[in-house]
């Protein structure tokens, strides 16, 4: 089943595009926090968005391009201010496809369908984590936070993936070990200890340095 975020300011509108799409088998979800529609998206984890250009805040271009940084998930503009450089500016800025308001909800969907055989026919969907606005992309082993982007090693990928999957709970050193050395390359205590002293300095230039805490004889944790 296909997941698609709407983010919409008109609540009317919103919920009217989520119970249409749902009879056709969609899952939904309609945005209420426009402080934080990135955390919103890594949370929910979309194959495609409905993105209006008015919105409280920030407009839907921001998100566009925010969105842009960690996915390629297919982004419909929705919007009544339909003229050309409105639309040119939506498509520049990362997005698809642009539906004029007021809209027919079966050209909607007739639309949001051939977009998603294209995008998804020949390949896999994005996946994401979000910690705290943080986004680590699955795919490409890439963390953005606050417009700055890393480039993970394997091994600092993987140590990050495994403390996320276990965000609040501590992970012993033990068990991450054992996570690394899936990869084929020998991993043993002093070589974990390296790593994640690497990781921490990464993470350090883009302003969490706080992100992974030690719990001394045990191992480590992200907090909630």
């Amino acid at each position: 089943m296909y997941k698609i975020m709407i983010v919409e300011d008109d609540a009317t509108i919103a919920h009217a595009l989520a119970a249409h799409l749902e009879r056709w088998d969609y899952e939904t979800r309609c945005v209420e926090d426009f402080k934080n529609i990135l955390g919103s998206f890594a949370e929910f984890d979309p194959q495609l968005v409905l993105l209006d250009i008015m919105l409280p805040f920030f407009n839907g271009f921001h998100w566009c391009q925010e969105i842009r940084k960690v996915s390629e998930v297919p982004i419909i503009f929705l919007s009544s201010a339909n003229d050309n450089m409105n639309i040119v500016m939506a498509m520049n800025m990362g997005g698809d496809e642009f539906i004029e308001k007021p809209f027919d909800l079966n050209v909607v969907t007739a639309k949001v369908q051939a977009i998603l055989r294209r995008s998804y026919s020949f390949q896999g969907t994005m996946n994401v984590m979000e910690y705290h606005g943080a986004v680590l992309n699955l795919n490409d082993a890439t963390l953005v936070n606050n417009d700055k982007k890393l480039d993970l090693t394997k091994n600092e990928f993987r140590i990050l993936q495994m403390l996320l999957e276990n965000e609040g709970r501590i992970v012993s050193r033990d068990s991450i070990i054992t996570r690394l050395w899936e990869s084929d390359e020998f991993i043993d205590d002093n070589t974990l200890t390296v790593n994640i002293a690497r990781l921490r300095k990464k993470l350090e230039q883009i302003g969490l340095e706080q992100m992974i805490r030690t719990k001394k004889g045990i191992g480590y944790m992200v907090e909630r």
